[in-house]
């Protein structure tokens, strides 16, 4: 287990499967550290990389395209289909749309979380700007301007919410404005995405809340009526916004999670046995 640069992680405890994560637009892997260190406890070893322009200057973001991300995150996901019998995919905000975008591609991806889906920026804190869009988006005006993220920056809960501004102010986690180059950026991997959703076969559970500040369940209901996928769950959160792996309904998020891909993992009765193995060693400890 360990931990490099531009927070980035990876918890290995050298086991048969694994799970791949991608955070979202202008984040890093810090927003999905905590469910990183659930999933990893429940025995799953666990991968999440900074995206291309993210995690270091504010004006990195500005020179990728949605290719540089998918790429990247695909060859992620290839290599550890080298190292696992088993790999999932999870993914928030746009990190599940590119959870996605992969599955339509690789169909022996084995299970899907995706989490606050976001195919569209129509959140209810978005209209105040959308008006706007259309004048900058699709010119060089794109890469000139950014939109300043601000309350409740993704968090229903008021404690957190404080925190995560106080970050913003120090500006190490994440950017703290939306560049118009990669909203542009992000709707183009959305509208690939969107025309290759029914070639998504592997089982997927979506969660999104109903009150998602950045984008609404429109997204998550467009994949769950879009896939070809046997087996897909669709899970809408009542206490929470665009950040559920951080809100106040986070514990629900990852331990539905964690059934899910037991649901489907051929290595779950052995990784219970870790698991209690695990907690009987630390029992003793004390």
């Amino acid at each position: 287990m360990g931990q490099s640069l531009d927070f980035e992680f990876i918890h290995e405890n050298k086991c048969k499967r694994a799970v791949l994560l991608f955070h979202g637009m202008t984040g890093s892997p810090f927003e999905m550290k905590k469910m990183g260190r659930a999933l990893y406890d429940a025995d799953f070893d666990v991968f999440c990389y900074c995206l291309p322009g993210h995690g270091t200057s504010p004006i990195n973001i500005k020179t990728v395209r949605w290719e540089d991300w998918y790429s990247d995150s695909t060859m992620h996901y290839k290599e550890l289909t080298q190292k696992y019998d088993e790999v999932f995919l999870g993914g928030l905000c746009m990190g599940a749309v590119l959870a996605l975008t992969i599955a339509s591609e690789f169909k022996e991806v084995k299970g899907i979380i995706s989490l606050s889906t976001t195919l569209f920026l129509d959140g209810w804190t978005i209209p105040w700007y959308n008006f706007f869009m259309p004048l900058g988006l699709y010119t060089i005006l794109r890469y000139y301007y950014s939109f300043p993220e601000r309350e409740p920056y993704g968090l229903k809960n008021e404690v957190l919410r404080k925190k995560i501004a106080a970050l913003q102010k120090r500006n190490t986690e994440a950017l703290d404005n939306y560049p118009m180059s990669c909203i542009y950026e992000l709707l183009k991997l959305s509208r690939f995405a969107q025309k290759n959703m029914h070639k998504v076969v592997s089982p997927v559970l979506l969660m999104h809340a109903k009150e998602d500040d950045l984008t609404s369940t429109k997204g998550s209901i467009f994949v769950y009526e879009n896939i070809s996928s046997d087996l897909k769950k669709y899970i809408e959160l009542e206490n929470s916004y665009h950040l559920v792996v951080m809100d106040n309904e986070r514990d629900f998020v990852f331990n539905t999670s964690i059934d899910f891909l037991n649901s489907l993992s051929s290595y779950a009765q052995i990784s219970q046995k870790n698991i209690c193995v695990r907690n009987e060693d630390s029992l003793n400890a004390n």
